[in-house]
């Protein structure tokens, strides 16, 4: 027969307890590499702030292991769900932005590779377009790549980003 103490939860095994605080320390260090920018935008207690900023501070390889690790055991005291939270939302905010930027770069190559064909394409997706200008940019940056130049091809790439900015 089953007693009452079988149903009850058992306390996590030490293995267990051992990956969440290295999970929570990982953690720790990701918010030491986080620009300050990023750093400010997230809500964290005052202690484990200052920990990070001296963590950033240390130079010195087993100093900055034990601040790491004080980090870590910071990070056990308090809630890491939020922070986790805001970190995703930054990792997926820098993917859209690569993927943003990797579509208007080959836009850009498609412009200068097909010429007046692209042309249409880029009229269709962006009808606010200055057609005159954007010829003369493809035209320019057509020279520059011929001649091993990049200032049209940055030219033409920030048009496009500007195109792609105001119309979303």
């Amino acid at each position: 027969m089953h007693s009452e103490s079988d149903k009850t939860e058992a306390p996590p095994s030490k293995t267990r307890r051992k990956r969440e605080a290295d999970a929570l320390q990982a953690l720790g260090e990701t918010l030491v590499g986080l620009p300050e920018a990023r750093l400010a935008a997230i809500e964290l207690p005052d202690r484990l702030r200052e920990a990070v900023m001296e963590a950033r501070r240390i130079k010195a390889r087993g100093g900055r292991r034990r601040q790491l690790q004080y980090i870590g055991k910071l990070m056990r005291s308090i809630d890491a769900d939020p922070i986790r939270a805001a970190l995703d939302d930054f990792t997926r905010q820098n993917r859209r932005a690569a993927r943003a930027f990797r579509q208007l770069e080959a836009l850009r190559d498609q412009l200068i590779a097909e010429g007046d064909a692209a042309l249409g394409e880029v009229l269709e997706r962006f009808p606010h377009c200055d057609r005159q200008h954007l010829r003369q940019l493809m035209r320019q940056a057509r020279k520059d790549q011929a001649a091993d130049k990049t200032a049209g091809l940055r030219a033409l790439f920030r048009y496009l980003r500007e195109l792609s900015e105001t119309a979303s």
